[in-house]
């Protein structure tokens, strides 16, 4: 298998809102907090979602006012920057990044040949 995903986002306007929904859904529990990154939500409204030992993924629920609606994952690279120039190279597009704090966790997004928004996460 190649590179894993490790992280899924769910963003939009109203973060809190969409916490209390998939928290009613399907019974996920938040620590809400700071993103890696402005960027990607506004501070002290990111919800994360641990997968605990299901073998879920980790993720998170945030955004804030004049944030689009998204949902996306993250694949880890061990460098977003260079991940970012091949998806470039590839016929991608950068989106976003890389942001983050080097040596914890470094994000970027880029879309792909069709358009769909994709995301990559590393320590650098």
């Amino acid at each position: 298998m190649g590179r894993p995903v490790v992280h899924f986002e769910i963003i939009g306007g109203d973060p809190a809102r969409l916490r209390d929904y998939y928290a009613e859904l399907f019974g996920w529990e938040f620590n809400v907090g700071d993103a890696a990154t402005g960027e990607v939500s506004d501070p002290g409204r990111y919800g994360f979602v641990d997968g605990g030992s299901t073998g879920g993924i980790n993720g998170g629920i945030g955004g804030g006012p004049g944030f689009s609606g998204r949902v996306l994952f993250y694949v880890e690279v061990p460098d977003v920057e260079e991940a970012l120039r091949a998806a470039e190279r590839l016929g991608g597009k950068r989106v976003m990044g890389p942001a983050g704090d080097p040596g914890i966790l470094v994000v970027g997004h880029f879309t792909d040949p069709e358009g769909h928004l994709v995301g990559v996460a590393g320590a650098a």
